[in-house]
């Protein structure tokens, strides 16, 4: 059984070539791609790739036949719509900038995978994720992809030492020149050239605001336009309702200043968004809540760690302090930038991801 291995199979050239260097080391895979539509004129087949495009299933299949793998399409349209489209929807309509991919890898990718392994008998899962697992003393943990450009453990803190005992990664230490190296050397050179999508899966040319739209009946009369002020609450204009804008956001305000602008907090009581400099965007630290520490769970308060507050960062050295409730509060040892609300903290020790949380105010 430990060599049944169920493999994510996107279509993409990162899930193709890690299915096929698991073949080549002898396991045994079951392919498997996600349905999260009803119909093919939904708006995340509008886009003509994509991770849940019919391309995308398409392509995966005609792969897995070319390999000998036998695929699978696993219906999680009712759980992808109650879970990770909606709590974008609310996030949103809450004045916060969501991140979809956080939730989905653990609830849909790993959750579900998981399940269907277990009912097809395969003790693993593996995906094309730029990311290695490592393990001390019974706990299973993420660590950096050697590819710093490509690694993705960033969107995968929220997975569980349970989830990551069962999972391989086998492009986690393999160069994105590398895969496709890969992919041309063993006669997939159209795979090798194929262009990656970095978009929201579920959502047109990667324009939220038409997402919203489209499925929120009332969204003008719940999020309506208002007053567009300065940090000392001045009126410099109006806005047309704040799910149009995000934390740290330039372009697009509608106003002219004569001096960079930019989206320092957007108010949903008062409904104002808030305009400020950069120096005003500049944050001490930040509060988290659903805390995740994977890592390192008896993790001490003050504990230094490199915190990311989004995805293409280095990160900043920072204490992590607990709070009650599942919350924790990290504190810079420098100002960051534009921390958004609704986007995620991810702690690092070296390589290690400790854990992570999403992010619910920064602190000035």
């Amino acid at each position: 059984m430990g060599k049944r291995v169920l493999m994510a199979m996107s279509g993409g050239i990162d899930s193709s070539v890690a299915a096929m260097l698991l073949m080549e080391q002898g396991y045994e895979l079951e392919g498997v791609t996600f349905r999260t539509f009803d119909s093919i004129s939904e708006s995340c087949l509008a886009r003509e790739k994509g991770c849940c495009s019919v391309d995308a299933i398409m392509e995966a299949r005609h792969l897995a036949e070319t390999l000998g793998i036998r695929h699978h399409i696993l219906d999680v349209r009712e759980l992808f719509r109650d879970t990770v489209i909606r709590d974008f929807i609310d996030q949103y309509l809450k004045c916060r900038t969501p991140n979809p991919c956080v939730l989905c890898n653990p609830v849909i990718k790993w959750g579900r995978l998981l399940e269907f392994a277990d009912e097809i008998g395969c003790e693993h899962m593996a995906t094309g994720h730029y990311a290695r697992v490592a393990s001390n003393e019974g706990r299973h943990f993420l660590k950096k992809g050697v590819d710093r450009f490509k690694d993705q453990t960033y969107f995968l803190w929220r997975l569980t030492s349970e989830q990551l005992e069962r999972t391989l990664f086998p492009l986690g230490d393999l160069t994105k020149d590398e895969v496709r190296e890969i992919a041309a050397a063993r006669g997939h050179v159209r795979l090798s050239q194929k262009k990656e999508s970095e978009e929201i899966c579920f959502v047109t040319d990667d324009n939220y605001r038409n997402f919203l739209r489209e499925n929120v009946e009332d969204l003008d009369e719940r999020m309506p336009a208002g007053d567009i002020v300065d940090t000392a609450g001045r009126i410099l204009g109006r806005h047309d309702g704040l799910y149009n804008y995000t934390v740290g956001q330039r372009k697009g305000l509608g106003v002219a200043l004569g001096l960079p602008a930019f989206v320092a907090e957007l108010q949903p009581d008062t409904n104002r968004l808030v305009l400020g400099s950069r120096d005003d965007l500049c944050s001490s630290g930040c509060v988290v809540s659903d805390l995740n520490l994977p890592g390192r769970p008896d993790f001490g308060d003050g504990e230094r760690v490199v915190c990311k507050v989004r995805y293409r960062s280095e990160g900043f050295p920072a204490r992590l302090y607990r709070k009650s409730g599942g919350k924790a509060e990290i504190r810079f040892d420098e100002p960051v930038f534009a921390i958004t609300p609704g986007q995620s903290a991810v702690f690092y020790d070296g390589d290690d991801l400790l854990g992570g949380g999403v992010i619910q105010n920064a602190i000035r």
